[in-house]
């Protein structure tokens, strides 16, 4: 739950957590992220590829500057208990010479931490996993903590929502065909309608909507319960997705090589920019899952250009997917879902190839389902909880199991539209995410490392973006976007 502090667990080496959050940002958005560059224009979407990526980078050292000013309260406040707890010990003891010698041997067995002054840097050591929740409770008012837990919401019931339609889209797709269409798996031609005939008498969406159903019989009660021992469940779909980016890479670069690529992008096209931001947005999200992450590093000492490195990594792997799918596919012939462009004849002739990069969406989406459910439902629970207060078990087991679930359900009954909803999903409360919380979170914690610590604290991981200048800036680019996307979905419903 987001307002816990909880163990750090099993530590790791720096690499090992470099990829870890390589795999944590790299998820579901990037399989998206094609057909929003050839839309978009591939001029226009590698620089805010790049702008995007450094505004993440800059933001996430953000939220580890708030995490250490977190641990250093946490650190002093147990430092002061101990402290009061051997001066209690002290004033009880009597005036003998055996209790004064006792006394004096157990000052000197002190732990010099507990006299180092207030700026020490160790104090700012992050050894407490102290997640998001939980710092917006130190830093915010009650408003603010609020705000946070309806930011946090409605971003994981946009993830829902994708996670919802994205499944039975792709068993839609590798599964259905055109009628007359004598190809395998998806169609050569992907310009066809939801109306189009699948089985018999059924069309297209009836096919989609009855997959969603089972999507929902099979995996939404586990929202009702609580999910756990994943660690090998979530190392297997790893090796799974990068073999399957790995093999899409590896056929475009081929398609490529021998000449039957058929990708014209365009330099830029404004008006697919919209859905491109907040695909960009979305591909880049890790702050909220930051705390997990990087607490259990071992050493932390150059953790700064250890987050660095990960996103010259990341920005050169999404710049490799995109530009191998653009230069391969035709714009209009891209798909939402990436991968269901290499389940047809024409593109890979061996069949376990088409379907296990036609059904990857299922396989590796579906696993992470229940978790971000289970997720999602214990926000709710943080939202509304209330000191020493328990839940009737209807509320806890039923009610908000519920609320939980059937939400990103109706949305992915009523649309399959995969790039507008990560689109949108990462424009309103992917931005809330990315940007303004880790912002105020801290700017809110310098104030209050300065009050408690004194002036010129040495915090040993304050971001490179000391400068409130930066803090303003993150702000303005963010609600000039909210502005933006806003305005641009205003005109299109307009227009049309």
């Amino acid at each position: 739950m987001a307002g816990e502090i909880t163990d750090t667990g099993e530590l790791y080496s720096p690499y090992v957590g470099l990829v870890y959050m390589f795999n944590l940002i790299v998820g579901t958005g990037a399989l998206t992220m094609p057909k929003a560059f050839a839309t978009a224009g591939w001029l226009v979407s590698l620089l805010l590829l790049m702008f995007l990526g450094f505004m993440s980078f800059m933001t996430t050292t953000f939220v580890i500057e708030a995490m250490a000013v977190a641990n250093a309260q946490l650190h002093w406040k147990r430092m002061e208990s101990h402290k009061e707890e051997e001066d209690d010990d002290s004033s009880t003891a009597s005036d003998s010479d055996v209790l004064v010698q006792e006394s004096y041997e157990r000052a000197e067995r002190r732990p010099i931490l507990s006299v180092q002054r207030r700026g020490s840097p160790s104090l700012f050591e992050i050894t407490d996993r102290v997640e998001m929740g939980q710092m917006a409770s130190m830093f915010f008012s009650k408003v603010g903590v609020n705000l946070f837990y309806f930011c946090i919401i409605i971003y994981l019931y946009g993830d829902l929502a994708i996670y919802a339609a994205a499944v039975p889209f792709s068993l839609m797709q590798v599964t259905c065909s055109s009628v007359g269409n004598d190809s395998c798996g998806v169609d050569a031609d992907t310009r066809h309608n939801d109306t189009d005939q699948c089985w018999g008498p059924l069309r297209r969406v009836d096919a989609y909507r009855i997959y969603l159903a089972a999507f929902t019989l099979f995996l939404g009660p586990f929202t009702f319960f609580d999910v756990q021992k994943t660690k090998y469940l979530q190392i297997l779909t790893s090796l799974m997705r990068w073999l399957a980016f790995a093999i899409m890479i590896v056929l475009a670069l081929v398609r490529i090589g021998h000449g039957q690529g058929e990708g014209h992008p365009p330099l830029a096209d404004l008006s697919g920019l919209r859905n491109l931001f907040g695909v960009c947005v979305y591909s880049f999200m890790c702050q909220h899952s930051l705390p997990s992450l990087v607490t259990p590093i071992s050493s932390k000492r150059h953790l700064t250009r250890l987050v660095f490195l990960d996103y010259v990594l990341i920005l050169a792997f999404y710049g490799l997917l995109s530009f191998t799918a653009i230069f391969c596919f035709r714009g209009d012939s891209l798909l939402d879902m990436y991968t269901l462009n290499f389940a047809r004849c024409d593109v890979v002739s061996l069949a376990a190839a088409r379907f296990f990069l036609g059904l990857f969406p299922v396989f590796t989406i579906s696993t992470n389902f229940p978790i971000i459910a289970v997720t999602l439902r214990n926000n709710w629970k943080a939202l509304f909880h209330r000191e020493g207060g328990t839940y009737p078990w209807v509320v806890d087991r039923v009610v908000f199991p519920t609320i939980t679930l059937v939400p990103p359900v109706l949305v992915a009954f009523c649309t399959h539209d995969l790039e507008s909803l990560v689109g949108i999903t990462g424009a309103y409360a992917g931005t809330g995410i990315q940007y303004v919380i880790p912002a105020f979170l801290v700017y809110h914690c310098r104030k209050d490392a300065q009050l408690a610590f004194g002036h010129g604290t040495p915090n040993k991981h304050r971001s490179p973006f000391r400068h409130t200048f930066w803090v303003g800036f993150v702000l303005f680019w963010a609600f000039s976007c909210f502005f933006f996307v806003t305005a641009n979905i205003v005109l299109s419903e307009t227009k049309l």
